[in-house]
């Protein structure tokens, strides 16, 4: 007897199940991705059991005709594609025309549809985990598609046992169903369970109405916190949001790429931006984003991962340079003053823990109604009591205080410097400064290790990288391709003040390493640079341990706590903040100041009640 032999029609829908259908959320987001495809504008979602007693999903796109409906349920039987021209551009989220029959194959699952404009007489077809003829039958409907499916993995009860509780499970469902939201903003979205409706997102067309959107699925603290950017260059375009230093997570659970409006998690755009992030983020968090990536669909390979959550870029290093040097170009611009600055600091009474991410709400300062000891007419003359001004005086107290320490005066609110001027130091530690919005509080070493950091890499980059050759040059045996990878980037290697040579198939030689690395193990990072290379198409490691040693040299350079500065020193230091690129936070990633607005302090002494 043969011992090959094809497998069943159903066993084989079966298997494939397992590679699309893992859970109620798998489910979700096939049918979700059918949903728009066909052109729908409102989706509603409704659920009971976490999914798994039932899941039914009704659109108003294009429908289906009778004699689509047996195709609709049969495997790799699809609309989205008929040639291989037409995969190398898809354009659609799904292409493979496996998902309903997978799904049908492990479940009770009714399909009903009518493509007419006019009428509500459509069709429905039914098939119940087994092989078996689809009966179609006339049945009422609108136009557009509802997806029915119950009893998921009933007839599989050892994928059933893999479900986690009601509660979890409903967990990923609803990210499923966030993750769709954020893809269109043109589309309704509803979504019920047990009855219940927990999100009702209608359409966002402007811009309000999108950040709307972002608040409702991400959290009004994220949009609080966030950074709208877009930028184009040729064919590749990226917009949306990011959320500043101060708003990092504890977790990567609040980051989302888009890529022709596919969700995805790709290891090359996400090097790219912990890239842009690493001099500003505070160690062992993680950034929060809603990123949108738009490029020519020849460009891109969606057709990589069964899932579809893993792309290729035809050209991943333009790729990684580019989200690269967006995102660490606008990080870098946001300065105190700017709108985006005023947004990292405290708003509505919230404040950011920097040892958690988390937003909370402020509920008082300990705070006395006497001025700091030792604090005269020169070294605290806008000293004022608690009574507080007006708001149509604080320009005023500004002017005034300008005149007293001899300081340009600002003729509007708008030309008044951004942090204020400097009334005294708190502790040695804190300097208190009075803007026109109220209090400003800056860590002055923080602050003043930013300063100093940049303008060492300021210094670095305009005078170039010192190196020294190597009493001995260091053979390191590696792979023919890191050979190759070596040779091909030698003049990147060279910028950076290392020269690295082909000694051999097999074999690199280090000739010449920067004079700042010495004491470094060059030979490891030879080898995280490499892999690097091979992997994202660039590498940061060594500009990232020539960093490192800046940041020490700032660190240590910087003003020390309980250094006592006088009221121009603070001021000058206020006047650098406002000129230096990420002087939000210090090399470590700590916020360097923040803000209480006149508003604010009120709320705490709950003035006006």
């Amino acid at each position: 007897m043969s011992r090959i032999h094809l497998l069943s029609p159903r066993l084989a829908n079966q298997i494939a199940a397992g590679e699309v259908v893992e859970r109620p959320a798998s489910v979700v987001k096939e049918v979700l991705e059918n949903s728009l495809d066909a052109g729908a504008t409102r989706v509603d979602i409704d659920v009971e059991a976490g999914g798994s007693k039932l899941i039914r999903i009704r659109d108003n796109g294009s429908g289906m005709a009778a004699e689509d409906l047996p195709l609709a349920l049969a495997r790799h039987a699809t609309s989205k594609i008929a040639s291989l021209e037409d995969l190398e551009r898809v354009g659609s989220l799904g292409f493979r025309g496996e998902a309903l029959a997978s799904i049908g194959s492990v479940s009770r699952l009714t399909l009903t549809s009518n493509p007419r404009e006019q009428g509500s007489e459509g069709s429905s077809a039914a098939c119940e985990g087994r092989e078996m003829e689809v009966q179609v039958k006339p049945a009422p409907h609108p136009r557009g598609t509802t997806v029915e499916v119950r009893d998921l993995f009933f007839n599989t009860p050892a994928r059933r046992k893999f479900l986690r509780t009601e509660k979890t499970e409903f967990n990923h469902l609803e990210e499923v169903v966030k993750r769709l939201a954020l893809s269109r903003f043109d589309v309704a979205f509803s979504l019920r369970h047990n009855g219940r409706v927990l999100h009702n997102l209608q359409p966002g067309l402007s811009q309000a109405e999108r950040q709307r959107r972002v608040a409702t699925v991400c959290g009004p603290a994220f949009m609080e916190q966030a950074l709208y950017i877009e930028t184009d260059i040729a064919q590749l375009k990226l917009w949306g949001w990011v959320g500043l230093p101060t708003f990092s997570r504890s977790q990567a659970d609040l980051q989302y790429f888009f890529v022709n409006g596919r969700i995805i998690r790709d290891r090359l755009v996400a090097h790219a931006v912990k890239q842009a992030y690493r001099d500003v983020l505070y160690h062992g968090r993680h950034p929060a984003f809603v990123l949108y990536l738009e490029l020519d669909p020849a460009q891109v390979d969606v057709n990589v991962h069964p899932t579809k959550h893993e792309v290729r870029f035809r050209d991943g290093r333009e790729v990684h340079n580019f989200i690269f040097s967006s995102l660490h170009r606008a990080l870098a611009d946001v300065r105190p003053g700017d709108p985006a600055a005023d947004t990292a600091v405290l708003e509505d009474g919230l404040a950011v823990d920097t040892a958690t991410g988390e937003i909370t709400r402020q509920s008082g300062l300990a705070w006395g109604a006497q001025p700091p000891a030792g604090a005269g007419a020169g070294g605290f003359g806008a000293y004022r009591a608690p009574t507080g001004p007006a708001p149509g005086q604080a320009m005023e107290q500004l002017r005034a205080y300008a005149r007293v320490h001899g300081l340009p005066e600002a003729g509007s609110e708008e030309e008044a410097p951004p942090l204020g001027y400097a009334l005294a130091q708190l502790k040695g530690i804190y300097i208190l400064a009075e803007n026109a919005r109220g209090m400003v509080l800056v860590d002055m070493h923080a602050a003043h290790e930013r300063i100093t950091y940049e303008r060492l890499k300021a210094a670095r980059a305009s005078e170039g990288i010192r190196s020294q050759p190597l009493l001995v040059p260091r053979a390191v045996a590696v792979s023919q391709r890191e050979v190759q990878v070596a040779a091909e980037h030698a003049g990147l290697f060279q910028r950076l003040g290392m020269v690295v040579e082909v000694a051999g198939e097999e074999s690199l030689v280090i000739r010449q390493i920067p004079v700042s690395l010495r004491d470094s193990d060059v030979e490891q990072l030879l080898r995280d640079v490499l892999a690097d290379l091979i992997e994202y198409g660039s590498s940061d490691r060594i500009e990232s341990h020539l960093d490192e040693i800046l940041a020490t040299m700032a660190c240590h350079g910087s003003v020390r706590a309980n250094r006592r500065l006088t009221i121009p020193e603070m001021n000058a230091l206020l006047r650098d903040m406002e000129a230096t690129e990420r002087a939000g936070q210090c090399n470590h990633g700590r916020p360097t100041w923040t803000q209480l607005s006149i508003e604010e302090l009120d709320k705490l002494f709950l003035r006006g009640r």
